[in-house]
């Protein structure tokens, strides 16, 4: 049977059938009455759509909340009935704020927590400042009962605010007061610079008031905001991830429906947000908590506002009947240069850098590589003169990946010989084709190690670009953001698992690696296409399509990276094929690798025994 190839009579076909359909397209389009009935259409639709899109787009609050009539008496006395003995503080609504040169932080009297955290020196991709709290997306609260039986939540209690210095740093303190000297008391303290604040939950002479046989809960939601220009590639590093006392760190997934787990002896909590991270972390450990994360991401989408939802529910320890707990929150960037300084906390560990060897290349090489090069560079020319240094100290590799393909390639006269000869008979090809191998003193497998080490690099490399925070809206060329998609062409239309644009560094990575495909694995494929097998030549073209689609709505600097990784590989190649490598010389080397007697391993004289007792079994079948 005739194998069917992809030759440049297919191309063409495909060239004529695209270039009907769009003549087709051109034929049939409306008149310009039926143009203005759809237009008019489409403006009642998109109206609807409008409308609905306002109403599904507004923040719903984490925590539904009563709002207190405080000019209400009848309401106040309710309330103060309600709360009982922590009707003592006086209600009164407003917020109090907390800031130094990076953060600012608004603290409710009413819960006593945080309701908007705003990075002071970071903007979104559409210019808005980079909020982590905002709106109601977020809930602090603990859950007690106390002794006369009522079932309260902070997030309900008034607290008393009292703003303070020390030296350098400022207190805010929040007291739910039950007496003068009796409280419950959430104590914040910022430093200049700092995005970690200081977090202290205590409680005094509230031994008598909290009950002690019933656990206290504290709960912590949040939904994280989207920040980024696709809410797809933003939401697929966006995580809930976790460190136990231990050191090991674990995450729900980022892609799974719903994720909940039920963890001990927890350290810290980094509710992820790609670029930004706001983490919970303390000095007691958590000895038990539930967590859980929910994917709010289903498609591509200007109008989604939120990435994940997360919830975190961990039981707290009285001492002596009061609660006393040390804790951190970090509102900051997801930047290895900043949470490096909390080395204590361990909250550098939170970033992604890929597991074992992969993160390890990731963290202590590329990452401290990157950033001395960017410190003196441009981002984008530091990023190919990363590439460059990395291709050239992977040359070695390279040399021996070609040496062995320049090898196959001599041989190929025999193998096809061979695969002639024996094409009825596929056991038998497999052992004269293995004969030739190993008299000629060539591996099939010795192409592919190559590869295999390299492995390591190209993966380290594929996490490191999404998430360093150094290229974020760092632009080099056509492209604003280093971390985000290039375009140079917005689509009226969105095409499945291409998006809605076109971006020009993956059209350029994905032909630069056709043409590194062709001269690597051109010839070669079709050497050893077997039948029966798919068409490998097919595979090597879908291969830089597959990427074009893949790529589209990736970071650009990572595009960048294969675009001139493959470029470099493609000029290293002929320069070896052209300068160094003499095929007749290879040649005659294997002619008298041919001559020398050769001697199996264990390996292989076990798998030539293998294939001649099969060969012996078949031919006694046919018998």
């Amino acid at each position: 049977m005739e194998e069917k190839k992809l030759d440049i009579n297919s191309i063409i076909g495909f060239v004529l059938i695209f270039g009907i359909l769009i003549f087709m397209f051109y034929q049939n389009q409306p008149t310009p009455e039926e143009l203005e009935a759809q237009k008019a259409e489409q403006e009642q639709v998109e109206a609807a759509n409008k409308k609905a899109e306002e109403e599904a787009t507004k923040v719903t609050p984490i925590k539904q909340e009563t709002t207190l009539d405080l000019n209400d008496s009848t309401a106040v006395a309710q309330y103060k009935s309600t709360v009982g003995a922590f009707g003592f503080t006086q209600a009164t609504d407003g917020t109090t704020t907390l800031e130094n040169e990076v953060l600012l932080l608004e603290v409710a009297n009413k819960g006593g927590q945080i309701v908007e955290a705003k990075m002071k020196n970071f903007v979104t991709y559409d210019s808005i400042p980079v909020y982590l709290v905002k709106d109601g997306n977020a809930n602090f609260a603990l859950n007690f009962t106390t002794s006369d039986n009522r079932t309260l939540n902070t997030a309900d209690l008034y607290f008393e605010p009292s703003l303070s210095n020390s030296g350098d740093n400022h207190v805010l303190s929040m007291k739910a007061k039950v007496g003068e000297n009796e409280f419950l008391e959430y104590r914040y303290e910022t430093k200049p610079n700092d995005y970690l604040v200081n977090f202290t939950v205590r409680s005094q002479g509230l031994s008598g008031i909290i009950n002690s046989s019933k656990p206290v809960t504290l709960d912590w939601d949040l939904k994280a905001i989207r920040h980024g220009k696709s809410v797809q590639y933003e939401n697929r590093y966006t995580r809930l991830t976790y460190n136990h006392e231990d050191g090991n760190i674990s995450k729900l997934s980022e892609s799974s429906e719903l994720d909940e787990e039920t963890e001990s002896d927890i350290k810290w909590l980094s509710y992820r947000q790609h670029f930004f991270s706001t983490i919970l972390a303390t000095d007691n450990h958590f000895e038990s908590a539930q967590l859980s994360s929910k994917n709010l991401v289903e498609e591509e989408s200007k109008d989604i506002l939120f990435t994940k939802e997360y919830s975190t529910k961990a039981p707290l320890k009285l001492q002596g009947g009061e609660i006393s707990q040390n804790m951190y929150w970090y509102y900051g960037p997801t930047d290895v240069k900043i949470l490096d300084d909390y080395k204590e906390l361990g909250l550098a560990d939170s970033i992604p850098f890929g597991w074992g060897i992969f993160g390890w290349i990731n963290r202590y090489v590329f990452t401290p590589f990157y950033s001395f090069l960017s410190s003196f560079l441009p981002f984008g020319i530091a990023i190919i003169v990363m590439t460059i240094l990395v291709r050239l100290a992977l040359s070695p590799v390279t040399y021996k990946s070609y040496l062995s393909q320049a090898k196959m390639k001599v041989l190929k006269p025999e193998i096809s010989e061979i695969n002639e000869k024996y094409k009825d008979n596929a056991m038998k090809k497999q052992q004269e084709t293995m004969k030739v191998y190993n008299k000629a003193g060539v591996s099939p497998m010795s192409g592919c190690v190559p590869a295999l080490m390299q492995l390591p690099i190209f993966y380290a490399l594929f996490m490191f670009f999404p998430t360093s925070f150094a290229l974020r809206q760092k632009s080099f060329l056509w492209a604003e953001d280093l971390s985000s998609y290039d375009t140079i062409f917005e689509l009226p239309f969105t095409i499945p698992f291409y998006g809605d644009h076109v971006s020009l560094f993956p059209i350029l990575a994905s032909v630069a690696i056709f043409f590194y495909m062709q001269m690597t694995t051109g010839q070669s494929m079709q050497m050893q296409q077997q039948p029966g097998m798919p068409n490998m030549k097919f595979i090597m073209y879908l291969s830089p399509i597959m990427m074009l689609f893949f790529f589209n709505n990736y970071a650009s600097g990572l595009s960048l990276y294969y675009f001139i990784s493959n470029l470099i590989t493609i000029f290293i190649m002929l320069a070896i094929k052209n300068y160094i490598l003499d095929e007749e010389k290879i040649h005659a080397q294997i002619q008298e690798n041919k001559k020398k007697p050769k001697k199996e391993n264990r390996f292989q004289r076990k798998m030539r025994e293998m294939m001649e007792q099969a060969e012996q079994q078949k031919n006694t079948g046919k018998r």
